[in-house]
């Protein structure tokens, strides 16, 4: 087992990941404030590990209550927390009960927004089971839902007391998604750390063919990446650099989900595509060589991600991106790269070249 810690204070947690750990009630049980518990999931996750997971903690005398949700992006909304909030009711949780997050993404962002808010805040833990989740949703404490105008503009920060990654759900997650979760490691690379990049080159066949320690390895490496940037910046207020650089495609990538309706494109797909934008982008303003944007391009088609994104029109484009969470006094930051490995918030951009970016990248 691989431990990290997310340094923030009096609030800092834990990151364990390792082989097997769902079966295992105690990194949990030392976690709850009281033996009391609500698991989170969804109806393709809750057949493969659900049980696993309540029956160690049952078995540690966890009284555990169960919320079963719908899977999708399409149901990361007010009416699917709004479930949530009726079954902690109905099941009388109080302010000592801990919501656990069973699944990915938008099981954690949505598991993890009810914590924050049901009763005014609740403790939380995140069981992430996809690769995207495991190096990147469920680190840093941001939750939140999707509104019809624009992806997580409804939220709140709320760290979990723990994060429990067991390596082993990897075995069960459709390939698509597990292209999907890549393009958040690759991220990692692009922004901060050119020799994880570098290594990404040499491996990333065996990431695709699931080699069991290559996995370990990136989910490890791209947290630690992660929780020096949290603790750094844990709500996104560094006026440049700071957490948003974790945003590097994200922008162009949200303006894709929202554009053709939550759920069409996954997001790891949507943020491979929005990664080559930014790429190209930052080659227009002089910071990237075609050669660069070359090996970019080939890490992520050979994480099997789409490399052009799909052809709303730049006027849509640049409609939906001015809805984004970076955009401050109407001006868009974006993130963009310097070098491969260097990454930088710039609200310089001029719109003609996000424009001629957007033509020459979406030709779907």
């Amino acid at each position: 087992m691989h431990e990290l810690t997310v340094q923030l204070g009096g609030r800092s947690y834990q990151i364990l990941i390792g082989s097997g750990l769902i079966r295992y009630a105690e990194p949990i049980v030392n976690c709850l404030v009281t033996p009391r518990a609500v698991v989170v999931t969804n109806n393709t996750v809750a057949p493969l590990y659900l049980d696993a997971l309540t029956s160690s903690l049952r078995l540690a005398g966890v009284r555990l209550d169960e919320i079963t949700l719908s899977d999708g992006e399409a149901h990361k909304n007010t009416g699917t927390l709004s479930l949530i909030y009726e079954a902690l009711l109905r099941q009388r949780c109080d302010r000592s009960t801990t919501i656990i997050a069973l699944g990915g993404g938008v099981i954690g962002d949505l598991a993890g927004f009810a914590a924050a808010t049901y009763q005014r805040g609740v403790p939380f833990i995140q069981v992430p089971t996809t690769l995207l989740s495991q190096v990147d949703s469920s680190v840093g404490g941001k939750t939140g839902i999707n509104h019809p105008l624009g992806k997580n503009m409804i939220g709140a920060f709320w760290q979990p007391k723990l994060v429990l990654t067991d390596t082993d759900t990897l075995k069960t997650l459709p390939v698509r998604e597990l292209s999907a979760g890549l393009a958040e490691v690759i991220k990692y690379g692009l922004i901060r750390d050119l020799s994880f990049f570098e290594w990404l080159e040499t491996n990333i066949d065996q990431l695709l063919s699931r080699e069991p320690n290559a996995l370990a390895y990136a989910i490890e490496r791209s947290c630690a990446n992660k929780a020096e940037v949290v603790a750094g910046d844990e709500r996104e207020t560094a006026k440049e650099g700071g957490r948003a650089l974790l945003n590097l495609g994200h922008t162009f990538a949200h303006a894709i989900e929202t554009g053709l309706g939550y759920g069409e494109w996954l997001h790891g797909e949507a943020v491979g595509a929005g990664m080559v934008m930014a790429g190209e982008l930052s080659r227009r303003l002089g910071w990237l060589k075609e050669s660069d944007m070359t090996r970019i391009r080939t890490l992520i088609s050979r994480a099997g991600l789409p490399t052009t994104g799909p052809k709303l029109g730049a006027a849509q484009y640049l409609d939906l991106m001015g809805h984004d969470k970076k955009v401050i006094a109407g001006r868009l930051r974006l993130v963009l790269l310097k070098n491969v490995g260097e990454a930088v918030t710039w609200a310089d951009a001029s719109q003609s070249d996000i424009t001629a970016t957007i033509e020459a990248c979406c030709n779907d």
